[in-house]
């Protein structure tokens, strides 16, 4: 039977084995004691322990996230040039209603003239159809062109005594609910009239006034058409 030798054990033959050839004990207790072997089994070298190892990982660098502007860019509409493509859009099957939904939510603030018109339709046409509105901002554009009123959008609705809503003495309007749907179409209406997209009245057309009232101007007029609540008249 093979026996596996203990330290003690292989030192003990090693040192007998020495004195039957001459050797020095003493010298081979040196170098006994100076080299750890790892006990082996009868046949297989003996195996060294390994020595500790020391290792440096390079350090890794976290990738810095890029910013998400190219996505933000990407999902931002862009403002469409109205006067350019309502028209087009109108003559190539658009309706009304489907032009006002798509110039209503533009993020383009409007000019201080174009938001004068819009506070306009807003309060004297909301409960109108957008048939009315239109009518009501083309009015609106024409008393500016017409050499007889101001000469701007804001002056013609600040006119003292034409638009009922506006205080005749200082000219304030009031507010307008900026998250309605009704501020919505008259944003889209007056970019739509500013670009002359959808025919509604002729450019001489420069009064109305409400079916349940009778101004006596109305009878010196022509009249030419009823849009709703609203009777449109030329000179």
């Amino acid at each position: 039977m093979i026996k596996l030798l203990g330290s003690r054990g292989a030192a003990a033959v090693g040192a007998i084995f020495l004195t039957l050839i001459g050797g020095s004990t003493e010298a081979f207790g040196q170098q006994a004691a100076m080299t750890q072997v790892t006990p082996a089994v009868l046949g297989v070298p003996a195996i060294a322990p390994p020595k500790s190892l020391s290792v440096t990982l390079p350090a890794i660098q976290q990738a810095t996230p890029k910013p998400a502007t190219a996505t933000v860019a990407a999902t931002t509409p862009a403002t469409p040039d109205v006067a350019r493509e309502a028209p087009w859009l109108y003559s190539h099957g658009w309706g009304l209603s489907a032009l006002v939904d798509r110039y209503g939510t533009v993020a383009a603030p409007l000019s201080e003239e174009a938001n004068c018109m819009a506070v306009a339709v807003y309060h004297e046409a909301r409960g109108e159809s957008l048939q009315g509105q239109l009518a009501v901002a083309r009015v609106i554009m024409n008393r500016a062109a017409s050499g007889q009123y101001p000469t701007t959008w804001c002056g013609v609705v600040k006119q003292p005594w034409q638009f009922s809503f506006v205080n005749p003495h200082s000219g304030y309007m009031p507010g307008v609910d900026e998250g309605s749907d009704s501020w919505r179409k008259a944003l889209g209406i007056t970019r739509l009239a500013m670009a002359n997209a959808v025919p509604i009245l002729s450019n001489d057309v420069l009064w109305y006034h409400a079916n349940y009232v009778a101004p006596g101007w109305g009878r010196r007029l022509t009249r030419v058409s009823q849009i709703g609540a609203h009777i449109f008249y030329r000179a």
